[in-house]
């Protein structure tokens, strides 16, 4: 099984690819590892991409979190068998991530590259409530779904999430 989450920051896509790689069998790849270094260093985009064409060659059965447009986004959508899109309100959204930073305050989560700590500041919240949801981020999240009618599941909020995991057996 392949599985692509996408969506909004603060939307739950790690916490659902760690369920999603438990109950499959599958590797995670989340793509926040992949794009930050300590320090919140971006990694360069040819060693960035690097590391997830190798993810994708070496792995039949994988679930990977995260948007990244730049990282091979339309091979591991058409790869994926199924591609969850987290669309929460921005402030569900928000409320989530000030949820995560208070868990991991001043710690780098499982999620993210070791020496990134959790951090909640202005521009992480302009992100979420504001940056992050542009008109062309919704025009691009909706020609996913044209494009992939068949295999894209749009969940919007806990309890759809919640229901679909019922539905799927995860826990």
């Amino acid at each position: 099984m392949k599985v692509a989450i996408i969506g909004y920051s603060g939307s739950g896509k790690s916490t659902l690819a760690r369920k999603f790689g438990q109950f499959y069998h599958a590797e995670v790849l989340h793509l926040d590892q992949v794009h930050h270094m300590p320090g919140w260093k971006e990694r360069d985009y040819e060693s960035a991409r690097k590391i997830v064409s190798d993810f994708l060659d070496e792995h039949s059965s994988w679930v990977i979190d995260g948007n990244y447009g730049k990282l091979l986004f339309e091979r591991r959508m058409e790869e994926a068998d199924i591609i969850i899109m987290l669309l929460f309100n921005r402030f569900s959204s928000l409320l989530r991530a000030w949820k995560r930073y208070r868990t991991y305050k001043g710690k780098s989560r499982p999620d993210m590259a070791e020496g990134c700590p959790e951090k909640m500041d202005a521009e992480f919240i302009k992100w979420i409530l504001f940056d992050g949801r542009t008109k062309s981020t919704r025009n691009h999240y909706r020609k996913i779904k044209l494009q992939f009618p068949d295999k894209v599941i749009i969940l919007k909020n806990q309890r759809q999430i919640d229901a679909f995991n019922d539905r799927k057996g995860l826990v």
